[in-house]
């Protein structure tokens, strides 16, 4: 299907203000951007000379992010510490419009930090804070709690894990449960851990690092993905699957009827500086258009536009909806 401006423009004006939950690892992105020109006269090591700082938001923050750029309206669900990083994360959210309501604060963790030290468009260094451990069972109520009093019929929420701690065996099984009882739609972004801990969502989109990790295998070419789809799909009981392959695109498989119903889309980046965020942006985009009324097919085709204007910037960075736009009808699909 032709993807022409009245299309596009009919997608995002039905997903305006419609909430979207998101619940996951919430990250505070810190870059440092300056300049190396000399070794340090105390150690063999070269000295950065430090020009400008910024905080962004990342993880599952970020996808909130995107979500609130493309117009629809987020509800974050997730954990900080008690500390200056957590204030950062709520007030840099709070100047983006984004609700922090869902935002529960843990004590004696950590708020999850990356500092990313970049000169030259060149990433130097990453130094993170952070903690893997489970959250509480406390904190795993609050959650369940916020999600019952959010969530609708036909609601979508998205599982956002980076195996921080947050995304735990025991509420994922809960969340699952929830969704059957409420009959709202899941998306899950994983990571490695609990990888099939995700049962019955309506989206399951891996990448092929996760993929291999996960099977325990390597991926010669292409044409194995269909029987990990099928196997996938049989194993944790979702309704359709995305493969996020890089450079080679997105595999998407359907399931229509029992019958599975693949398509391979190509990547739309011209050229990549950075890589951080894209799956961020890809399960952000989907998520909006979905919210919008659109097929899955066409809801992937938009987020490979998104995800290929992201990667050409250095850092994280949300998707622009009018470039997005503007992108895609020039590409003629």
């Amino acid at each position: 299907m032709a993807m022409n401006k009245k299309l596009l423009t009919g997608i995002f004006e039905n997903s305006r203000d419609k909430k979207i939950i998101i619940i996951g690892d919430l990250m505070l992105d810190r870059y440092l951007f300056g300049d190396v020109t000399r070794i340090s006269p105390e150690a063999p090591v070269q000295v950065f000379d430090i020009r400008k700082s910024e905080f962004r938001l990342g993880g599952a923050a970020n996808v909130a992010y995107n979500i609130k750029t493309l117009g629809s309206e987020p509800f974050l669900i997730g954990i900080t510490g008690e500390d200056s990083e957590s204030d950062l994360l709520k007030n840099s959210m709070q100047d983006l419009g984004i609700d922090t309501e869902g935002i529960i604060p843990e004590k004696d963790r950590p708020t999850t930090s990356k500092s990313r030290v970049i000169s030259d468009s060149h990433h130097l260094l990453r130094i993170d804070s952070e903690s893997k451990d489970d959250i509480s069972d406390n904190s795993q109520t609050k959650i369940l709690s916020l999600l019952s009093e959010h969530a609708e019929k036909d609601s979508i929420v998205i599982l956002q894990d980076y195996n921080k701690g947050v995304l735990t065996e025991k509420l994922i099984r809960k969340v699952s449960a929830l969704s059957l009882k409420m009959n709202f739609k899941i998306l899950v972004d994983p990571k490695f851990d609990n990888f099939f801990e995700f049962k019955n969502a309506f989206l399951f989109k891996p990448n092929r690092k996760e993929l291999e990790d996960s099977f325990g295998i390597k991926l010669r070419d292409l044409n194995d993905l269909d029987d990990i789809a099928a196997k996938l799909i049989k194993k944790i009981s979702c309704q359709n699957v995305i493969f996020t392959l890089g450079e080679q695109g997105m595999m998407i498989y359907e399931n229509i009827r029992g019958k599975l119903k693949k398509e391979k889309i190509s990547t739309k980046a011209r050229k990549v500086a950075d890589v951080s965020g894209a799956g961020d942006t890809v399960i952000s985009t989907i998520a909006v258009c979905l919210s919008g009324g659109a097929s899955l097919r066409d809801s992937a085709v938009i987020s490979n536009f998104a995800a290929g204007i992201v990667v050409q910037e250095v850092g994280i960075v949300p998707v622009n909806k009018k470039e997005l736009i503007e992108n895609i009808i020039k590409s003629g699909k």
